[in-house]
């Protein structure tokens, strides 16, 4: 079924007309050779390995669950490596692993409203990891023309083939080592609203309406 899915994303990517906005953020990163954080929200997942460059090294949070571990088996297709835990529980071995990588040089990926919501409302576990790693989260979304939103906590998007798609990156957020429990809360509040931004204009870019944040706990 992984193996399945891995194709289905591959011929979603191959048969479709992409757009990509903001790609000099991340390539500023890469040029200088350092890593980042990739922040995306779970709904955006499917299509997430295809704006990422095969040869570079990317390791993801993946949900500790069933899930999550089919998520793991799939993007595993695309070389992406992945980090058992979540931003909210069962994370420790996660995190372990993700600041290695990080200190490694290798850039991690995390959906900070995953794995059960609420949807599009980010926790500050990413904001954490940025704060300890000294490294920046780079925010990306991703929308299609074509596509079926699911009845889930996420609004799950799975893109149809021969469609018209959009990759939007957002600018690099910086999290100061020496940053307050006030200061968290600011940056992961702004990233929130700047992974909203990204998504509400890659669905624009694609002439659809956007998917709303849920309302906050």
């Amino acid at each position: 079924m992984c193996w399945l899915a891995a194709r289905y994303i591959a011929f979603v990517y191959a048969t479709s007309r992409w757009t990509e906005v903001g790609r000099e953020h991340p390539e500023a990163i890469w040029s200088a050779g350092k890593p980042f954080i990739l922040s995306f929200w779970h709904g955006r997942l499917l299509m997430m390995s295809q704006a990422w460059p095969r040869p570079k090294p990317i390791h993801m949070l993946i949900s500790q669950h069933r899930d999550g571990q089919l998520i793991a088996r799939t993007v595993a297709h695309f070389g992406i490596k992945s980090a058992a835990g979540s931003s909210s529980r069962g994370g420790a071995g996660g995190l372990r692993i993700m600041l290695k990588a990080l200190k490694d040089g290798e850039c991690v990926g995390i959906t900070p409203d995953g794995p059960r919501g609420p949807r599009q409302r980010a926790a500050d576990g990413v904001i954490h990891i940025a704060r300890m790693s000294g490294v920046p989260v780079v925010p990306l979304a991703y929308a299609t023309r074509s596509r079926r939103l699911l009845d889930s906590w996420d609004r799950f998007l799975v893109p149809r083939p021969f469609t018209r798609g959009a990759f939007v990156w957002g600018e690099p957020l910086v999290v100061p080592r020496d940053a307050d429990p006030a200061e968290i809360e600011r940056l992961r509040a702004l990233l929130e609203d700047r992974m909203n931004a990204i998504t509400a204009q890659a669905d624009g870019l694609v002439g659809r309406p956007t998917t709303e944040p849920a309302a906050p706990c």
